[in-house]
């Protein structure tokens, strides 16, 4: 897609005042995917020379936002943490060509606010933590389970950058299970739920996105029984089906996704309740 309205490409490593038809430019796969006749000028991101993925040195997992999936899906794979799986299977999510792979960012993803973000998904099911900075230099953190507040939606002020997203060393360690699914074979997501397990003190947690407007997290202090989690989700979604924050478009109807959403619920939690050496129910 052409761009036809946009006059100028800027080097983000160069201030300049944000003005109106501003946007920032990470690796595009958005922006010229469809008409912005919005935009005037275009702040590239691409030669900041941010380390797309590292460790701290307290041992957390800090992800830039100019990351691309191909470059985390790379990295994951020689990540030594239980939870290091559950990386990959958020990158196979996008069901993308390596074309997409190798431009698409993760702090792309996350600005979209997409339901079916999966880089949202991998995030918020790991209390990962963004880095906003704002154009006077002001940085401020913020949950990505709070980040994204709906479709399309974000906590994200004008002319504010998303820089990074930070994943606790404790997540990492985390058991986790992953389950997706999709009216077609090579579709978007239309339900995506994540749990984890804490080794350390034995606490739950599910993460329910794609068939909700945002992400809705629920913690557990320990895995809980069946009555409880559906309890819970119905809480955290709000209103039954017709209602609440259930998801309705062309790839699920709220009906279908809130079904799918319970089931996944009670099979990630029959799985994360069993020791490991017992195998996957």
């Amino acid at each position: 897609m052409d761009l036809n309205t946009v006059v100028e490409i800027r080097d983000a490593r160069d201030p300049a005042p944000w003005r109106p038809g501003d946007a920032w430019l990470g690796g595009g796969t958005y922006l010229f995917s469809e008409p912005q006749p919005h935009l005037r000028r275009l702040v590239d991101l691409s030669r900041t020379g941010w380390t797309p993925v590292h460790r701290t040195p307290d041992g957390a997992l800090e992800i830039a936002a100019t990351c691309t999936v191909a470059q985390l899906s790379r990295y994951a794979r020689t990540l030594p943490t239980a939870a290091a799986p559950l990386f990959e299977q958020c990158c196979r999510a996008f069901l993308a060509s390596f074309k997409i792979w190798n431009m698409a960012t993760v702090g792309g993803n996350l600005c979209n606010a997409l339901p079916a973000g999966p880089m949202i998904s991998l995030t918020a099911a790991l209390d990962g933590e963004c880095l906003l900075i704002a154009q006077d230099g002001v940085r401020r953190r913020v949950p990505v389970a709070g980040f994204v507040t709906g479709a399309g939606r974000k906590d994200l002020a004008e002319g504010e950058l998303l820089r990074s997203v930070t994943v606790p060393a404790r997540a990492l360690g985390r058991r986790t299970a992953f389950r997706q699914a999709s009216l077609y074979g090579l579709g978007r997501s239309g339900v995506l739920v994540i749990g984890t397990l804490d080794p350390a003190d034995g606490s739950f947690a599910l993460t329910v996105t794609a068939s909700t407007v945002r992400p809705v997290r629920l913690w557990f202090p320990l895995v809980p029984t069946a009555g409880a989690l559906r309890a819970a989700i119905g809480a955290g979604v709000g209103a039954g089906v017709g209602g609440g924050e259930w998801f309705d478009d062309i790839h699920g109807l709220p009906e279908w996704r809130c079904h799918m959403t319970y089931h996944f619920a009670e099979q990630i939690r029959r799985e994360l309740r069993e020791p490991r050496d017992l195998g996957e129910r």
